[in-house]
């Protein structure tokens, strides 16, 4: 067993990585010593990325594109055996909140992209990194779900649903791809996004005050877990859902005890 979460010559493709979580865990990849390529749509995004990446002293590559269209999923992975010749850490990270709202308002067209996006790019990203590396070198595969898939809420109906299913996506991965690739899962509560902004801007203080941990997430709190998920420090986990949410699901308790 080691200590450390070096990587050391290995190499992560990270999708949705221009900001937030994605950027977050890609630097954290590259300051343990990983070399990353960074997947997003947007093109300034995506290059502010790599320069961003590449100034801290990483080695690092971007793909534009996105994940719901295959040839980018394909393109990202030559990218990867291209530039780096290695694809040993896939971070499933790009993700759509839409639809927005009551599922029975739920526009079907959008609701399909919703499960392209968020559970149908995984499998075919993990597929792709199985074939050029993986199978035969090993790897670690982690997908950023949410806390969310462990309840239900208001006009989330979407996001949770499909984040549920890749959720179970994870744990039947991890079976079928056991020993030579891990596949685990990172869910987050509340964490300080643009793609959370409409909940935690107005609210935040209120929101961190019912929280045990008393703050709302950060990206780099996602980043650090699933950087221990993806090092040999984990060696011996895979299946798993590492929630990681401030106390979000025993708050209940922690209100009484303070209360």
């Amino acid at each position: 067993m080691t200590s450390s979460p070096a990587l050391d010559g290995r190499a992560a493709l990270v999708t949705g990585a221009s900001r937030g979580i994605g950027l977050a865990t890609a630097r954290a990849l590259g300051e343990a010593g990983a070399a990353v390529c960074v997947t997003a749509r947007d093109p300034a995004g995506v290059a502010a990325a790599v320069d961003r990446l590449t100034a801290a002293g990483i080695r690092a590559a971007g793909c534009v594109g996105s994940v719901a269209d295959p040839a980018h999923l394909a393109a990202c992975t030559e990218r990867m055996m291209g530039e780096f010749g290695r694809l040993d850490i896939l971070v499933n990270n790009a993700a759509t909140n839409a639809p927005f709202g009551r599922l029975m308002d739920a526009d079907p067209d959008v609701w399909r992209d919703a499960f392209a996006v968020n559970v149908e790019a995984p499998l075919r990203l993990t597929q792709l990194a199985w074939r050029a590396w993986m199978g035969e070198h090993g790897g670690a595969v982690v997908n950023v779900c949410t806390e969310g898939t462990h309840g239900v809420g208001p006009n989330v109906g979407a996001y949770g649903t499909s984040k549920a299913a890749l959720v179970h996506l994870t744990r039947q991965l991890a079976g079928e791809l056991a020993p030579a690739v891990r596949v685990n899962a990172v869910s987050p509560g509340l964490v300080r996004t643009e793609m959370a902004r409409f909940v935690w801007e107005s609210g935040e203080e209120r929101i961190a005050r019912a929280l045990p941990l008393a703050r709302i997430g950060e990206p780099e709190d996602v980043a650090r877990a699933v950087l221990w998920l993806v090092s040999d420090a984990a060696e011996w986990v895979t299946g798993t859902d590492l929630v990681v949410d401030g106390g979000t699901r025993v708050r209940a308790a922690a209100s009484r005890i303070l209360g």
